[in-house]
């Protein structure tokens, strides 16, 4: 095991202002695209829009199925040996892609009945479930590469072109909610054609892994190559985990517009925009600057791990309770911004301001159940979190519409906050335990 080494930080400053400012902008995006197209449609047509990306969001993560994350974890933990998964990978995004685009095919042309509008928004939109995968394996890969600045160039890529589409869509050309769907499947296709070179020079080995020294390739020539049916089972925690967490988060939305319809879901769907923005910054120090380094340090230093761990859930509290504070307080601001047809927006932002710093520890608590071995554990915590939160908003929304959906969000943010806790004080990596 290496010796504990003050972390490098003015590099880390440097890549996390790098990250923070990207996050920074893609978050002010998100916001202004949500308030270009709720303001410009309305609550019942942005309403569909916004059910339709939901429905799409749940099935999307079924493409990969846990490739990024259990590519982090392989690279971190095996160095340049993982190339060994390389062949098994191309097999397995075909094949979990197709499952998953099909899947929303199948829903909207033989699933509960659907109005034509809501099928054909369907339809338009599956396409981009690719663009969200492309982003996602490749962000990974530069993750690996830590090349931070084309991270952040990458990661700004889907709030740019979804935010151009919106711009065009009222700026004098008078286009449908339609056309702003066929305008995202757009979007997929350079999305694809952009990753491409990337993924051909993953595949041909002609890329960088930083931490493990220079590439070896006499020492890769003995090592088996594993199939697609073995990366299955060593990257399914990671899948079931990523397809959770977009039926934890989005039921709400779905299922208002098929209990309350679209209007409802187009108010509630604006609120969680919100969220979604907050939530980039968590999900940018955690997921895109500090994990490939933490399942690094899970297995090579241990020391530099707890100390980074216990940094990172004092920062996230004490951060999560600031902008929780400050987005209770702008609250009242959100209807003059989306317009007075979003009324209702006020007090589910008051409701929702409380998940924020629950949301930012969990991020920071949850960290250590991404690492070796502990990903079952997590895989059953978010299992119960997204039961409580599908069966909470089943309960409440009949009768309380969408403030039901925004009281089991807060109900479901917090059992997974326990939930985590509790698997991360039995973490080996933290006890430090060989």
């Amino acid at each position: 095991m290496s010796q504990a080494l003050p972390m490098p930080w003015r590099p880390a400053i440097a890549a996390l202002s790098v990250l923070s400012l990207a996050t920074a902008a893609g978050a002010a995006m998100v916001f202004l695209t949500q308030v270009v197209l709720a303001r410009h449609f309305g609550p019942t047509q942005y309403g569909l829009f916004a059910s339709s990306l939901a429905t799409v969001s749940l099935v999307a993560p079924l493409a990969g199925f846990g490739l990024s994350q259990f590519r982090l974890k392989a690279h971190g933990a095996e160095g340049w040996a993982a190339e060994r998964w390389q062949p098994a990978s191309s097999r397995f995004l075909v094949l979990t892609s197709m499952l998953a685009v099909g899947g929303i095919v199948a829903w909207a042309l033989l699933g509960p009945p659907v109005d034509a509008d809501t099928r054909s928004m369907l339809l338009v939109l599956a396409p981009f479930i690719l663009g969200l995968l492309a982003v996602e394996q490749i962000g990974s890969k530069l993750r690996l590469e830590e090349r931070h600045a084309a991270l952040a160039g990458w990661q700004l890529l889907m709030p740019t072109g979804r935010l151009a589409i919106a711009l065009l869509a009222v700026a004098g050309l008078s286009l449908s909610i339609h056309a702003v769907a066929w305008g995202h499947a757009a979007l997929a296709v350079v999305a694809l054609m952009l990753a491409l070179p990337q993924w051909q020079a993953m595949r041909r080995g002609q890329w960088s892994l930083k931490g493990h020294g220079p590439r070896d390739l006499s020492l890769e020539r003995d090592i088996a190559r594993p199939d697609a049916r073995m990366l299955f089972r060593q990257a399914w925690p990671y899948g079931v985990a990523a397809v959770l967490y977009p039926v934890f988060f989005q039921i709400g939305t779905v299922l208002l517009k098929y209990l309350r319809g679209d209007a409802e879901a187009g108010v509630f769907g604006i609120a969680l925009a919100v969220m979604t923005a907050i939530y980039l910054f968590p999900t940018t120090i955690y997921q895109k600057f500090l994990l490939a380094r933490l399942h690094r340090w899970a297995v090579h230093d241990r020391t530099r791990f707890r100390q980074v761990y216990r940094l990172g859930c004092i920062g996230m509290l004490a951060s999560g309770l600031l902008v929780g504070i400050m987005l209770a307080a702008l609250s009242g601001e959100a209807v003059r911004v989306f317009g007075e047809r979003y009324a209702g927006l006020q007090p589910l932002l008051m409701v929702l301001a409380v998940c924020v710093p629950i949301r930012f520890l969990s991020t920071a608590v949850g960290a250590v159940l991404l690492t070796e071995g502990q990903m079952a554990y997590r895989v059953g915590a978010m299992l119960a979190a997204a039961t409580a939160a599908a069966l909470l908003n089943l309960l409440l929304i009949p009768a309380q519409g969408a403030m039901g959906a925004a009281i089991a969000t807060l109900a479901a943010e917090a059992l997974l906050l326990l939930a985590m806790y509790h698997g991360a004080r039995r973490a080996a990596a933290l006890r430090g335990a060989p």
